[in-house]
């Protein structure tokens, strides 16, 4: 079978966030290491990327890597990135994900074209992107992630107030984090696609690799309508 050369890309991305050497076995499986610094979760919690079929997790220390390798060796690859299978062998204090990790490629990507919304360029720091904060309320925001860009922002104003903003941070191995928000009163409008359409054309003319990590359905569907692949899902977990 064909490697997937974005499949092969993504895992690059969260084998470099481990921090500690270890890859997603070829074949399936779930393999555990000890990783205090990892960055697939929080400090001191358990980290969990299923992509492809396989995946990895990362433990803050020999006793809870034992633990999780004997809790999770009954479960598919798949499984491991369910919070509710996972909470069915592990004692679990607190979850955060499952989040969708999805990917695009230059020729699979469906760029938005210039028509009745106009998409402008801000700075990533601009203060009309706190106003959209503001209203899209404290939880969006959070998920969002907006005030973490490093590119330029993509926004679409209506009555001189940005209602919908998109970039990305840089992440490791030439990965691009994308950020979307809609203020709530302006969502299904198709304005978060044509926010997000320009940001995902920058980044690939930057020559990153896009990536849409998002758990709201709403989300994962306008990654879907611009070209994305839904290769995998993080979990991270805090045991009891």
């Amino acid at each position: 079978m064909p490697i997937d050369p974005l499949l092969v890309r993504a895992r690059g991305l969260w084998e470099d966030l481990a921090s500690v050497p270890v890859s997603f076995a070829p074949d399936g499986g779930v393999r555990v290491v000890v990783s205090p610094e990892s960055g697939l979760c929080p400090a001191g919690w358990v980290g969990v990327v299923m992509l492809g079929g396989s995946a990895i997790v990362t433990a803050p220390s020999e006793d809870a890597a034992a633990i999780v390798r004997g809790a999770l060796a009954g479960l598919a690859a798949e499984a491991v990135a369910d919070a509710g299978a996972v909470r069915e062998v592990l004692s679990v204090a607190r979850v955060l994900g499952p989040a969708a990790l999805a990917y695009v490629s230059a020729d699979a990507f469906r760029r938005v074209e210039p028509g009745v919304l106009m998409v402008e360029q801000l700075p990533g720091e601009h203060p009309d992107l706190r106003g959209l904060e503001k209203q899209a309320g404290e939880e969006d925001t959070g998920e969002a992630g907006l005030e973490e860009i490093t590119s330029p922002a993509f926004v679409v104003r209506e009555g001189g107030q940005v209602v919908a903003a998109a970039g990305y941070r840089v992440w490791p191995s030439r990965t691009a984090q994308i950020s979307v928000l809609t203020a709530p009163a302006w969502r299904g409008r198709g304005l978060a696609r044509a926010a997000g359409s320009a940001t995902v054309a920058h980044a690939l003319a930057a020559d990153l690799l896009p990536q849409w990590r998002a758990r709201v359905p709403a989300s994962r569907r306008v990654a879907l309508a611009l070209g994305f692949r839904e290769l995998g899902a993080q979990l991270s977990i805090k045991l009891a």
